[in-house]
């Protein structure tokens, strides 16, 4: 097959949709080295994640035109045809206008609907923007691949797409999850932070949709003894200042140990590793990464009984409602109290990880998928 991908997150985000886009690829051409995996991406950033999609066994094409931010959605169609681009996969969101008249069959990718959900987060004019591009993709594409049941239900309801269209295919973690690292390599990792032996952990941006304002507030209803210094993974604007406030309101100052800068991904799994359990109570996730993350790192996790958490977590998390801060202490007490209960979960739900988003097995839905919609 010579398939085509809409490359702009993967050479120019690193976050999120970057993230999934360069795993997405890279699991591809490592297990199913045998098809063509061509990049089509307005333009380059030169960076170090990015390096290994600029050379074989990957083609790649950037457009010589003024126009780049309407290359993607105008132009891109006349290359696609060019290069004999049997599928084209549209990893964030977006496909190219009138791809649905041409021979190019299409697969788009669909990560959250928040814009839906949670409208006050998303300026009037991006709501705007991003439901005509969503609709207009998934109302024309050949496939539509949601990263949840969460986010396929979603789908439906929004768009009024029909269930048989939407095939769900999780999201899989970069590589280096998959293996742990022993214990002295973590150690020499995180020796520059000079971090407590136990920690609560808190990974992802200081939005208010994350919720981290409700661990703070948990700790009211903890005793002295049951709480841990809390390490938060992150940043942002507002609602940072707003936890910051509640922090000191709480005289919590010296339990709160902040990192806005990792060195890389490595120091990321070593503090997944080394936590004694994350806390992710966001109200709404179109997966939930940061769980998986843990999961892989055999770390106890504690999150939001709502979206697609409870696909994430698996069945041996434990779930609160993110408006409920005596709920959290209470789960937060549990797994302090119960070393079993947080060796279990430990176990059980790094078995579940594996077994539910190993990169082989996602990287073998998607071919499937591809080749279905080749042969219709």
């Amino acid at each position: 097959m010579k398939i085509g991908f809409d490359a702009k997150r993967l050479f120019c985000n690193f976050t999120g949709l970057g993230n999934y886009s360069r795993t997405l690829v890279a699991n591809l051409a490592k297990f199913h080295p045998t098809h063509a995996y061509h990049l089509y991406s307005p333009t380059l950033k030169k960076q170090p994640k990015t390096a290994p999609f600029s050379e074989l066994p990957y083609q790649f094409f950037v457009p010589k035109t003024a126009f780049k931010s309407l290359w993607r959605s105008l132009s891109i169609l006349k290359q696609l045809q060019q290069d004999q681009i049997e599928l084209y996969h549209g990893l964030s969101h977006e496909l190219p206008i009138g791809i649905q008249k041409s021979a190019v069959k299409s697969i788009v990718t669909i990560h959250d609907l928040i814009f839906k959900a949670y409208p006050k987060t998303y300026s009037f004019f991006d709501r705007k923007i991003y439901d005509w591009k969503f609709r207009y993709s998934c109302q024309k594409a050949d496939r539509i691949i949601a990263i949840s049941e969460h986010t396929k239900q979603d789908i439906i309801q929004y768009y009024n797409i029909k269930p048989k269209k939407i095939q769900v295919i999780y999201q899989a973690c970069q590589n280096l999850y998959y293996t742990l690292n022993d214990p002295t390599s973590v150690e020499a990792l995180l020796q520059k932070y000079q971090l407590p032996k136990r920690y609560i952990l808190s990974v992802g941006t200081i939005q208010e949709r994350k919720n981290l304002k409700l661990l703070i507030k948990a700790y009211q209803h903890l005793p002295k003894t049951q709480q841990l210094p809390i390490v938060i993974v992150g940043n942002g604007g507002t609602y940072k200042k707003e936890v910051l406030e509640l922090i000191q309101k709480m005289q919590l100052e010296k339990l709160v140990f902040w990192i806005t800068n990792l060195e890389s991904d490595k120091t990321l799994q070593a503090l997944y590793q080394k936590a004694t359990l994350l806390v992710y109570p966001s109200f709404y996730e179109g997966f939930g990464l940061p769980v998986v993350e843990a999961l892989l790192s055999k770390t106890p996790v504690i999150t939001a009984n709502t979206s697609a958490l409870k696909e994430a977590g698996g069945p041996h998390s434990l779930y609160i409602s993110p408006t409920d801060d005596k709920a959290l202490a209470k789960a937060i007490q549990q797994v302090l109290k119960h070393p079993k209960l947080a060796q279990n979960m430990s176990q059980k739900g790094y078995e579940y990880a594996h077994e539910n988003f190993h990169p082989e097995k996602l990287s073998q839905q998607l071919i499937s998928c591809y080749q279905t919609i080749l042969a219709q």
